[in-house]
């Protein structure tokens, strides 16, 4: 076999990749490197992927890890992005409590969303100075993602909501007088005391002189903690919309009505209390109670439709929704995840009773809201 110090340049660094790739079972298949920081990111690597923590053989004698020493190691060994990839592998696959009670520790990872759920997921195990620095890192993940999707969403839901677009089409009933007196106003002929109107405006729909009204149902399932985070997001975005009346409430076996919180969603997910049943028929009752003009109210409910409660109820309640001219639209997923594991049966039962069946992303669902506006 040949010596690593035999090797050129290339082959050490495929073989250095094959020893990644493989990781211990690279010893079985005779591939080692003498290449200290290839076999260090090796044994990074090993601690992460195994399905138990355990020693590894890494070249240079036996070694471990302990959560902190990782965290370390992967900083000084990897590039940002790769080391944001290994952290968020590393809080969704190891118990990291330690992590959590450790201000020092938790500084050095790069907030991201999975971040945000482990730290709602075990938020009753901070000390206070954990708890400090952990609202500050759910304040930056969250005004990071609203940046990212803000302007989308506002652009796409103010184009379908705002009075003052006018449509082409001239249909009296839209006609914006006002609009169309003050711009025409310098062609007011004095001599014959008539006002010439060269042009006229109207309003896009003359539904859309009265605000909508946004209901978000949450579902507190564990499940749901991503959709939950992206969901108080976009709520808030709502919220910021002069033509749009947003209510914001958690669900499980019981309701917490969080619309007087809205516009801080870092408030509203420092309050999801994970665990417990789940009620959704609660829920539409309670959506229900809320709508005061069913064809301006949109209903959104965040939920993987396992029901807890009776399914009868639901489906009733929602047909009620439906038929009483609101939209409903049920989400199994929010967020950039992919497939959604969920209870496609109930779904299916839902979608029969008038709900729009969606896993989607912030963007895609702003778009279905401001189609819902337009039509």
């Amino acid at each position: 076999m040949t010596a690593w110090h035999e090797l050129s340049a290339r082959q050490r660094q495929t073989l250095s990749r094959w020893r990644l790739i493989l990781g211990p079972d690279a010893e079985q298949e005779h591939i080692r490197t003498d290449d200290r920081h290839s076999t260090q990111q090796a044994a990074v690597l090993d601690y992460l992927f195994a399905d138990q923590p355990r020693k590894r053989g890494a070249g240079n004698g036996k070694s471990t890890f302990t959560i902190p020493q990782w965290i370390t190691a992967v900083d000084e060994l990897f590039p940002r992005q790769v080391k944001e990839v290994l952290e968020r592998e590393l809080i969704a696959r190891r118990g990291i409590e330690q992590l959590l009670k450790e201000p020092d520790l938790l500084e050095k990872v790069e907030p991201n969303v999975e971040l945000v759920k482990t730290i709602l997921t075990f938020k009753n195990l901070l000390n206070e100075d954990t708890r400090i620095l952990a609202r500050k890192v759910i304040e930056k993940v969250v005004n990071e993602l609203k940046d990212k999707i803000k302007q989308e969403i506002i652009h796409g839901i103010t184009g379908a909501i705002n009075r003052n677009r006018h449509a082409p089409a001239k249909v009296f009933r839209n006609l914006d007088l006002k609009t169309t007196l003050r711009r025409n106003l310098h062609n007011w002929d004095a001599q014959q005391r008539k006002l010439i109107v060269d042009q006229t405006y109207f309003y896009a729909s003359e539904r859309k002189q009265r605000p909508w009204h946004i209901i978000i149902a949450v579902d507190q399932s564990g499940s749901m903690l991503e959709s939950a985070v992206f969901s108080t997001i976009m709520a808030s975005i709502f919220h910021e919309l002069p033509a749009v009346r947003t209510s914001l409430f958690l669900f499980d076996t019981q309701i917490a009505d969080l619309s007087g919180q809205v516009g801080q969603p870092v408030d509203v997910l420092l309050k999801v209390q994970l665990g417990g049943g789940t009620n959704i028929a609660l829920a539409m009752q309670y959506a229900l109670q809320l709508i005061r003009e069913p064809r301006r109210t949109i209903v959104v409910l965040i939920t993987d439709f396992y029901e807890g409660g009776s399914q009868q109820t639901l489906l009733e309640t929602t047909r009620a929704i439906t038929l009483g001219g609101s939209r409903c639209i049920g989400l199994a997923a929010l967020g950039y995840g992919g497939r959604a594991a969920y209870d496609r049966t109930l779904a299916s039962k839902m979608a029969k009773q008038g709900m729009d069946i969606l896993t989607t992303t912030p963007e895609q669902l702003s778009a279905c809201i401001a189609q819902i506006m337009r039509s």
